[in-house]
Order: structure tokens, then sequence, then C-alpha cells
């Protein structure tokens, strides 16, 4: 029931907008949507759409309509409660149907995904998409296909889940020149990780305990191996540098090599160990790496619990930035897509383009990481005798690597052996990799156990 009272003059012109904001919305013809996928994310956006549909149409300035999903099988008992005459298993019905303006994926995974993102932009259809492998492979042709079409794609959801990210660079940053972005962007090993820190897990141990609480797969192998952060981090590199950073360009290297001893040395020396995803600008060219690392307890992303997910950020106006909240899982990811359809649904209506388009250099390369400068964090186990501590000290001089610490940490007499903690001063991680090399070559050297750069 709509009210109306008298007022005065200033009032009453405030209570006349209103009135016309709800006119227009009950005369606009209804923004379709067709939904790719109904998973733990799908279902959240559909269930959103379908029992929010009020508050968002009046946030979006005009009514939206789900129109169809499109699910593997379409007999599938469903975890909400969805009409099976939305429900099908024909892309065509969702890509090649006129009515749908909006095409939202979900499902994940490169193909058949990239190639129904590219038919629905050569429909002339706006595309929102959390999916980070087609984003980060092929982001830059289909956001160039999409100005050739005039349509939009939006992918919020694409890097940081719930967090607000690609809006922060493309509107809120974009006076800014970025200088770097470094990154806690995969919850799940930033719980196992911290699993292992505060309770002394193992790795195995710490992981089964994520997939438990839901925060792993069933085969963690994109996590733990850094290929999910590395697909993030392309895409935020791109829109970042306004470059075409490709995953393959970018050194990746997993978790599985840490082992609980090396959390107690860490909080020694003043380090939390995190999977840092970071880039820089250089002249000319950009670092791009995702690795585990030892970061000092003061700096921010030392401080990101759990599944959390953090970006730190400095540009050259602003200063340094962090956001900061939920990456992952139903409800983070969904807020995000449903944000982008409403904030596309704004635009749709107003006849504009409310976010800036994108544009890519391409003669800006990717730094190899050999030629990085950076610190660096050793565990040795060496024979216990007089004599090694000289020979290692060589091999670093040689390198030119300059000792920043060294430690022996443990002696065990069952077998003459002891452990020795090393930390050096900025250097060319291939000197940094050669001296490893070198070492684990040393008769006295049993193994270098451990190597993490130092951030």
């Amino acid at each position: 029931m709509l009210v109306v009272s008298l007022a005065p003059a200033a009032d009453g012109a405030k209570y006349a907008s209103a009135l016309g904001v709800v006119t227009s919305m009950s005369q606009a013809r209804p923004l379709n949507v067709g939904l790719i996928g109904l998973g733990t994310v799908g279902s959240q956006i559909a269930e959103r759409m379908l029992t929010w549909g009020p508050q968002l149409s009046r946030r979006a300035g005009v009514e939206l309509c789900l129109q169809k999903v499109l699910v593997r099988d379409v007999t599938k008992r469903r975890t909400i409660d969805i009409s099976p005459d939305l429900l099908t298993a024909d892309p065509d019905a969702i890509l090649d149907d006129p009515r749908v303006e909006v095409v939202m994926e979900v499902a994940g995974g490169d193909e058949p995904m990239r190639s129904y993102i590219e038919r629905a932009i050569q429909a002339g259809k706006h595309v929102i998409t959390a999916n980070k492998v087609v984003m980060a492979k092929h982001g830059p042709e289909l956001l160039d296909q999409a100005a050739e079409k005039n349509v939009d794609v939006y992918f919020e959801a694409a890097v940081g889940g719930g967090i607000p990210l690609i809006s922060t660079f493309r509107t809120d940053l974009q006076a800014n020149r970025i200088e770097s972005v470094s990154a806690v962007i995969n919850g799940t090993t930033n719980y196992v990780l911290g699993r292992m820190a505060a309770a002394g897990l193992s790795m195995a141990d710490a992981v089964r305990e994520a997939q438990d609480a839901g925060y792993a797969e069933a085969d963690p192998t994109e996590d733990v191996g850094g290929y999910d952060a590395t697909y993030k981090l392309a895409i935020l590199a791109s829109i970042a540098y306004e470059i075409k950073v490709r995953p393959d360009e970018i050194y990746r290297e997993g978790i599985q090599g840490i082992e609980p001893v090396d959390f107690r040395y860490a909080r020694e020396l003043g380090y939390a160990i995190k999977l840092v995803a970071h880039t820089q600008r250089h002249t000319g060219r950009v670092e791009a790496r995702v690795h585990p690392a030892m970061i000092s307890l003061d700096h921010p992303l030392a401080r990101v619990e759990g599944a959390e997910n953090a970006v730190f950020v400095e540009g050259d106006l602003v200063g340094k930035v962090l956001l900061m909240g939920q990456g992952a899982g139903g409800r983070p990811t969904a807020s995000a897509v449903v944000g982008d359809l409403i904030d596309l649904a704004r635009s749709i209506r107003r006849g504009v383009q409310s976010r800036p388009s994108f544009s890519f250099d391409d003669r800006i390369g990717v730094v190899p990481i050999g030629e990085v400068k950076t610190r660096a964090y050793y565990r040795i186990r060496v024979d216990d005798r007089p004599g090694v501590l000289a020979a290692i000290g060589q091999v670093f001089a040689e390198e030119g690597v300059s000792i920043s610490s060294f430690i022996q940490k443990d002696a065990w007499s069952h077998d003459m052996t002891a452990e020795l903690v090393v930390t050096t001063h900025p250097s060319l991680d291939a000197s940094l990799q050669k001296a490893r090399e070198r070492m684990e070559r040393l008769e006295p050297v049993h193994a270098v156990s451990s190597f993490l750069r130092v951030f």
C-alpha cells in the first residue's frame, strides 16, 4: 500500500520523485536473466533471486526475472525450491533465446564455459561470471569481443569472491598508478597453513580437517598446488596494470613442502607463513609470482586468519589499501554475482556503461623468477661436525648471497646430525636457487629440508 500525505513543497517534491520511481519500474520491461550452473554458488544466486525479487528489483530499478537455469541433470534433487519449468539441460535454451539479455555463468572450468560466454557475447548478451579459469586464460580476448558487441562482461566474483576487487581497481583506484599488489587469495591454503601453525598439524592432517570443514575439495591440488591463486593473480595483474598477464607466465609454487617445524622457526624469527600472490611494477615489465613465503608479523597479510582472503594494494596517490573478507564459498560469491547483476541492470536502464572499459598493453612482459630479488629462508639438515658451517658459508659467498642470520637450531646425538636455519639479505632468486642446489651436493649435507622466500 502506497501512502501519500500532504507536505510542504520541498517534501512534496521528494514524495513525487519516489512515486515516479515506482511508476517507472511498474512500466519498465523486465530484465530476463539466464543462469548457467546450480551448484553451491548457483543455488545461492537462484534462491536470492526467487525469494528476494522485489528488493533486488527495487535496487536495480527494473524487475529482474530468472528466465532459465542450465544444469546437467534436470531430474536431480536440489537444495532449493525451484520450479522444474525453469530448468534445462540444453545450453541453446539460454544462449539462443533472444528474450535472455543477461547470462550469469557460475559452473566453472575452462570448456565448455569459455565457448558459452563467447556465444553469449556474440549474441549480444551481457555476461556476469565467477569463472576465474576462463577470465585468467581468455579474459582480455572476451573483453575485447564484448567491446565490439557493445555489451558488458562483469567478473567481480572471479577473483575475490565477496571482496569488491575489480570494481575497486576500475572505479575507486582508477586515478592511481598501481605499484604493487600482494594477496592471500586462497582460503583453503590459508586455513591449512593456519592449522599447521596453531595446532602443529602435518600437511595431510590439516588438509583433511579443511575437507571436513568444507574448505577443501576432495582433490585439493588446485588449492595446495597454487593453481587457484595463480588464476586469480593473472586477473588482478591484468586489471591493475592494464596488460595481458597469462597464468603460464606467473611463477607458481604450492605449499606441499612446508612442515610444522617451519612455523616454529618462523615465529622465533618474527614471521608467519602464507601462500602469497604478488605482483609489482618494474620499468617496462612486471613481477608476478605465487609461492609460500615468510611474512613479517607486523604486515597486514600476516594477520589474515582461517579461510579469509586479503588483498594489499599500493598506489601512487592513495598509498596502501587493504581489502579483506570472505573470498570464497556460495554466499560471498553469490553476493558478488548478484551485486554485478544489479549494477548491470542500472546501466541498462539508464542506457549507459557505468564502468570504465578495459584496454590492455601487449608490450609489457613478466619478469622471470630468476631475475626477481628476494630474501630467503633455508632449513638444512647436516652432519654435526666441524667445518660444515664454513662449507655452507663458502657456497653462499661464491653465489653472491649475503647471509642475514645463521643459527644451529637442533642437534640429534643418535645420528650426529644438526639442523641449521639460514636467512639471507635480498639476492637474485637464481642465485638463491643455485646456492640451494650446490648445498644439496655437499658431502656433510643430508638435505635442504625447506626453502621459503621472505616477503
